[in-house]
């Protein structure tokens, strides 16, 4: 090989540095996200919208738009939210500007916005900021609006990539329902209505994205020939539509109870069959990111018996992607979440790999021995009905063939609370250490026990693994159990979780559908796990705080909840809690009112107090009463500026508990007496 001069050794040497500084600079720019400021488009109420930079200030009033930019990662821009904004978690550390319907105009002006997105009903919102900041309406009607509406966030934001791969995940979704409802006879299909208000009965327009995903989900829709996001329905409609399925949200069972025991109502198919399905009503009610998620489950719930059958699969079973962590454990060959898919839904498998068997204690299966791993599996909402129908044993048997598993040699636990919302939490003492791995999921399913009913309900679950450096004895991995649960139960206490039963008066102690699995270890003997133990105190640390991180990643409830979203876990709302008034006092601006009060930290501290007081005196623990009337008389004057002399009863729900309906009914008739 000939030798370089000191010129060419100099000339090579330059080459190299200008193509390592241009390779870098390309690696560089690929990392940047692509600034495409300034903007300019229509918005849907033909405003012309100019964004001339990335917005820092944002009030969000619709809450599939809230969505949208917590998804695509611009959620530090969102300064403030209506307490409908629920999801994803994040949104619970943002302020509260009140309701959707009826956003404070003082709060929103606190935050000093530099943008507002609104919909076309916040008349008031528009006339009071349409010269102090940029206003903009993204209302969506159809799948393609909401496709809009990402494309064209992700430019606001500077998230383009994030929103090209939100969108494609969401067609992906839906490809996917619509592979599956082809393979289904049209004259199979059914008539399905979107169940939608009280009195009258109601249901979205014609042209309606609700009436879209029930097309998508496989299902006709009416035509009413009626346009807008809820118009009425007629008994006549009713009857000549015959609906094989119904379905609503939680405030809707209202409707069902009023309307389908009288003739005419009762008489369709979906009444006769029982074909009436309630969902989540962040689901339900918005054009948001969760359009495949929602349209997927409704689709599985309208055709359950045909989705069971294999022959009905875009694709067959497999894993597709894996995600591994580390636990700090001698023992321990591998821990992994596997993504797979089942029914063409993707399921989540947590699977911890041991290095040789040992024993477990598991609530599900009992004691076992010679076992190589353990696992919770995750299945989503569409594969619930699926699974009800083909029953635990064929689940488990389905699930072990994908993942590759023998059930000799396993032990798992089985969810409805998404995997990836996992919380690990480790604690320790000197060389002990403990793990627990939790999943939780507690809006759906949550119980007193001792209290409530035994009744199945979709999963929710709250599933525990426990690892730990030492080797529990028998008698010590059954211990475990009790510190566990306990562990769990105060958890629940403490955030004040309530029974889905009774949550009016009740803390929940659980789910109808938990599980512990607890791993015998390996390290120096351990022979007791209970209470006054190292180990037990270790055991309940752990479980505790991954408890809360998991109720924290599945349905975002954190501590410090807003006294919104504490009314909501008594499924209280101010459109379901008043009564009709009297005189001129409009029962809108009733509602209006008593939300912009509880923004006040006095007031809304007022009525969480009340929610402790209740609870005690439900119990017994509280006797009288009479220092918490002279506290309710006192803040509706506050309230009224006045003297009250009679007092009226304005709440509707004529079993709220006696200290709540105090509460609640200070503030209205204080309220009421000022505005009437």
């Amino acid at each position: 090989m000939p030798c370089l001069s000191d010129e060419g050794k100099m000339k090579e040497v330059k080459h190299y540095y200008y193509l390592c500084t241009f390779i870098l600079f390309v690696i560089l720019w690929s990392a940047v996200p692509v600034f495409s400021h300034p903007i300019s488009f229509t918005d849907v109420q033909g405003n012309h919208i100019s964004i001339t930079k990335r917005p820092l200030r944002v009030v969000s009033l619709v809450p599939g738009i809230t969505e949208i930019i917590f998804r695509i990662g611009a959620g530090d821009a969102v300064k403030a939210v209506t307490h409908y904004d629920t999801y994803p978690p994040e949104t619970v550390h943002k302020t509260v500007v009140g309701g959707f319907f009826s956003p404070s105009l003082k709060a929103i002006e606190a935050i000093q916005p530099d943008v507002i997105f609104l919909s076309g009903l916040h008349k008031e919102v528009r006339k009071r900021f349409e010269k102090k900041c940029q206003l903009i309406n993204l209302d969506a009607k159809s799948v393609s609006d909401i496709y809009r509406n990402i494309d064209l966030l992700g430019k606001i934001f500077n998230r383009q990539k994030q929103a090209e791969t939100l969108i494609e995940d969401i067609r992906n979704e839906l490809q996917i329902v619509a592979g599956k409802v082809e393979r289904i006879p049209e004259s199979k299909r059914k008539r399905v209505i979107r169940l939608m208000g009280r009195d009258p009965v109601m249901t979205p327009g014609d042209d309606s994205f609700q009436n879209e995903y029930i097309r998508i989900a496989g299902g006709i829709p009416p035509k009413l020939n009626k346009k807008g996001n809820i118009v009425p329905v007629t008994k006549e409609e009713w009857i000549r539509f015959n609906p094989q399925i119904v379905y609503g949200c939680g405030g809707d069972r209202e409707a069902v109870r009023k309307f389908f025991d009288q003739p005419g109502w009762k008489d369709v198919e979906a009444v006769k069959n029982g074909k009436i399905f309630y969902f989540p009503c962040d689901l339900t009610c918005r054009a948001s990111t969760r359009a495949g998620y929602f349209v997927s489950w409704l689709s599985a719930r309208i055709y359950e018996n045909e989705f069971s059958r294999e022959e009905v699969q875009v694709f067959k079973d497999h894993i597709f992607k894996s995600r591994h962590f580390d636990l700090d454990l001698n023992y321990i060959e591998d821990a992994r979440i596997v993504y797979s898919r089942i029914h063409d839904f993707v399921n989540k498998t947590l699977i911890v790999e041991f290095k040789a068997p040992l024993s477990i204690v598991s609530s599900l299966e009992g004691q076992r021995k010679h076992i190589i791993s353990v696992g919770n599996h995750y299945s989503p909402p569409p594969c619930w009905a699926l699974g009800h129908k083909l029953g635990l044993k064929k689940i488990r048997e389905r699930v072990y063939q994908v993942i590759g598993k023998s059930e000799d040699k396993v032990s798992f636990i089985f969810t409805g609370a998404d995997m990836d919302n996992l919380a690990v939490k480790q604690k320790r003492f000197k060389d002990m250490k403990v793990y627990a791995l939790v999943t939780a999921g507690v809006k759906s399913n949550a119980v007193r026990m001792s209290v409530d009913e035994g009744r199945f309900y979709e999963p929710g679950t709250i599933n525990i693994i426990l690892l730990t450096n030492m080797k529990l004895s028998q008698r010590a991995m059954t211990r475990a159990i009790i510190s566990v649960t306990e562990a769990k139960t105060a958890a629940l206490q403490d955030f004040d979780i309530r029974s889905s039963c009774t949550p009016l008066i009740h803390q929940a102690t659980g789910t109808g559908t938990d599980n512990i699995i607890v791993v015998e270890g390996k390290g120096s003997k351990i022979d007791n796990a209970g209470g006054h133990t190292k180990m037990g105190e270790l055991i309940a640390k752990a479980v505790y705080e991954a408890v809360q991180e998991a109720v924290y990643k599945q349905n975002g409830m954190v501590f410090r909840r807003n006294v919104f979203q504490r009314l909501k876990d008594r499924k209280i709302s101010g459109f379901g809690l008043i009564s009709v008034c009297e005189c001129n006092v409009r029962r809108y601006n009733l509602i209006k009112a008593f939300e912009e009060i509880l923004l006040q930290p006095r007031y809304a501290g007022f009525i969480e107090s009340s929610f402790a007081i209740s609870d005690d005196y439900e119990k017994g623990l509280v006797n009288d009463l009479g220092f918490f009337e002279l506290w309710c008389s006192d803040m509706a004057e506050e309230i009224a500026g006045e003297k009250i002399g009679t007092t009226k009863d304005l709440i509707a729900d004529k079993d709220m508990p006696r200290v709540l309906r105090m509460a609640l009914n200070s503030l209205l008739n204080g309220l009421y007496v000022r505005i009437k």
